[in-house]
């Protein structure tokens, strides 16, 4: 198990092992999400990678009457 300290400006580094792991980089963004009385680490995709994810879903705007009168 990694352990860590949280710094006096409340920062982290994380574990060797946990960035090659999951090849975390420089300037890569994760999320922290409390669940339960736990701290969540969710690794934040970048947008590139988000295309297509929702294989089938309808991606025309939907807009309401009054917004495409204008």
């Amino acid at each position: 198990m990694n352990t860590v300290t949280i710094s006096s400006k409340y920062q982290v580094v994380i574990p060797r092992p946990i960035r090659e792991q999951f090849n975390l980089k420089p300037g890569q963004k994760i999320m922290f999400i409390p669940y339960n009385n736990t701290l969540r680490v969710v690794i934040v995709p970048p947008i590139e990678e988000t295309e297509g994810i929702f294989e089938g879903i309808d991606t025309d705007p939907q807009r309401e009457k009054e917004d495409r009168e204008l």
